[in-house]
């Protein structure tokens, strides 16, 4: 069953075409990667799925065609967007980033439940909970990204270079917190400039090249495609 259905998409920024009618299925309860170099459409795919930008073709969340759905109107069907560079807001704490995450829901108690469960599972957001989210480190801001996005109660995630910016360790940590949100339900659609984390960790994959699709499948056979591996993993 799909989650997210995208045929065809086009994003185009003026007379440079960033996207070129690309098409691809992520299946409800997997992780979806799109990998490629710098430029590929990676990012344009995502804001064009989530709204954030104008687009050509057909996108369909679950059996929901989202053409002219508003960005907003697409979180309240259950789609979640963490952009690349987190998004956060640096000037509000920890805490009132997280309430933003729930603007959509009217549950109070619910949301005081998720609040808790993020806190949990993150422990590091609970020792800053009232510090300004701008003094966290690189590593807390982007686990507060997520922990935000997923204070609305999203079906579907999307996730932006997760890694940018992070120290090796705390790669291991965000893609460890990526995998048990994905265990408990949650469809992930996953950009990552490092192809060699984002096929370990992905159920399937596509390759993006200059805003087209040059290889699609299981993550472990495109791992182990020697085309793939030596123009993307430097092997």
């Amino acid at each position: 069953m799909s989650a997210l259905l995208v045929e065809n998409l086009t994003v185009s920024y003026g007379d440079i075409h960033a996207v070129k009618g690309i098409s691809f299925e992520v299946r409800k309860g997997e992780i979806f990667t799109l990998i490629g170099a710098n430029g590929a459409g990676k990012t344009s795919t995502l804001r064009a799925i989530s709204g954030l930008l104008p687009h050509g073709g057909s996108v369909r969340l679950a059996d929901r065609n989202l053409r002219g759905v508003s960005a907003e109107a697409i979180v309240s069907l259950g789609m979640a967007h963490v952009p690349e560079g987190r998004g956060i807001f640096g000037n509000l704490t920890v805490q009132e980033n997280l309430k933003l995450g729930a603007w959509i829901r009217r549950d109070k108690k619910a949301v005081a439940e998720d609040l808790e469960r993020m806190l949990t599972a993150l422990p590091r957001l609970r020792e800053r909970l009232t510090q300004p989210a701008g003094t966290l480190s690189g590593g807390e801001q982007q686990m507060l990204a997520v922990a935000r996005a997923l204070m609305s109660r999203p079906q579907t995630l999307l996730l932006d270079e997760p890694s940018m910016g992070l120290a090796p360790k705390l790669v291991k940590e965000i893609y460890n917190v990526v995998r048990e949100i994905n265990q408990t339900g949650v469809t992930i659609l996953l950009v990552e400039q490092n192809a060699n984390i984002a096929l370990r960790l992905a159920h399937r994959a596509a390759v993006l090249e200059t805003g087209t699709i040059r290889f699609a499948g299981d993550s472990a056979e495109l791992l182990a495609d020697p085309r793939v591996r030596e123009a993307y993993l430097g092997a």
